[in-house]
């Protein structure tokens, strides 16, 4: 089979042939239909390093049909569409783990292309709920990449008195004034800080969720603790900013700082939520879909992706021969 590798070199991005791996007895085995590379993790965390990376780490986001089921399995059947929490590759091995939930099937109404955000539309799920967020709020949502999209749209299950949402690229400003978003704030037009405040008529924002990962993610941050009102809650989700992040002991007085997620619920019971929330429509996953690549141009789609984020969103790779 075809797998997607990084050896060393910054943005080395090649393809390895390797032997279909085998299962063992709580195991599946899926062959590959779509794959969706995350800017976040996969950009900051794999293609900018100089060292290579482990291809078992080179992907999470996949979905396929059940081949072959091991001998234990007793809860999926060959055939099954599902998604599973591996690399990009040909082939995957689904953990049957019941806690873990790595290998959800998806339901009829959902396409290969819009499960492969199941993954993160599960982790969104658990964000929302983890943000306190009330009925009544004024949320401020900052980045609107996938994942910043994905939180947005599932806010306003929660019935906030207005979302404001914050980008730098016109595509992702369209984008989430088209999927909902009360007030979008072009951050390369305008101060930001000061657009939330004239929003908020000067009190600031209940709560900002920071969705700003890599380089960009200082200066949001930063930002969050000027927009956040008195006894609101900062929420930082993103990651792979590269530096220390600066609170500032002044700023965060007599607010909240969550960091990530805070719920106990399974991870199997948030992936059917978030299943659910794409079935019925609550998240819009075909809109946020840029652009589909055969695997063989991985590369062209990881270098897109890095080199011109402001043409791109959800960039998926086609293994389906």
């Amino acid at each position: 089979m075809i797998r997607v590798i990084k050896p060393e070199g910054m943005g080395n991005i090649q393809l390895e042939d390797t032997p279909i791996p085998e299962i063992n007895s709580c195991q599946v085995l899926v062959r590959t239909s779509k794959t969706l590379i995350s800017r976040g993790s996969e950009l900051f965390r794999r293609y900018i390093l100089e060292e290579a990376v482990a291809p078992s780490i080179m992907g999470y986001s996949l979905t396929g049909t059940i081949e072959q089921v091991g001998s234990e399995v007793t809860e999926y059947r060959a055939g099954q569409r599902v998604m599973v929490v591996a690399p990009h590759a040909q082939y995957a091995v689904g953990e049957v783990d019941s806690s873990k939930g790595n290998v959800v099937p998806l339901t009829e109404n959902v396409s290969f292309e819009e499960g492969t955000f199941l993954p993160l539309a599960r982790s969104a799920t658990a964000w929302v709920d983890s943000s306190g967020v009330k009925a009544g709020d004024q949320v401020v949502v900052l980045g609107q990449g996938v994942v910043g999209s994905l939180i947005m749209q599932l806010l306003r299950g929660c019935q906030p008195e207005q979302i404001i949402t914050v980008d730098t690229l016109p595509l992702r400003c369209q984008l989430s004034q088209k999927l909902g978003a009360d007030e979008v704030i072009n951050a390369s037009e305008v101060d930001p800080v000061e657009a939330v405040k004239q929003l908020t008529k000067g009190r600031g924002a209940d709560l900002v969720i920071d969705c700003v990962g890599g380089y960009a993610g200082v200066k949001s941050f930063e930002q969050a603790q000027d927009m956040v009102a008195q006894r609101g809650t900062i929420q930082l989700i993103a990651l792979y900013q590269q530096q220390p992040l600066p609170l500032h002991a002044s700023k965060i007085m007599q607010k909240r700082l969550v960091a990530g997620i805070l719920t106990d619920e399974s991870p199997v019971q948030i992936a059917q939520r978030a299943l659910s929330s794409i079935e019925q429509g609550m998240i819009q996953i075909q809109p946020m879909i840029t652009h589909l690549f055969p695997y063989t141009e991985a590369k062209e789609a990881f270098d897109l992706l890095w080199h011109t984020p402001e043409k791109t969103l959800g960039v998926l790779l086609d293994w389906q021969p």
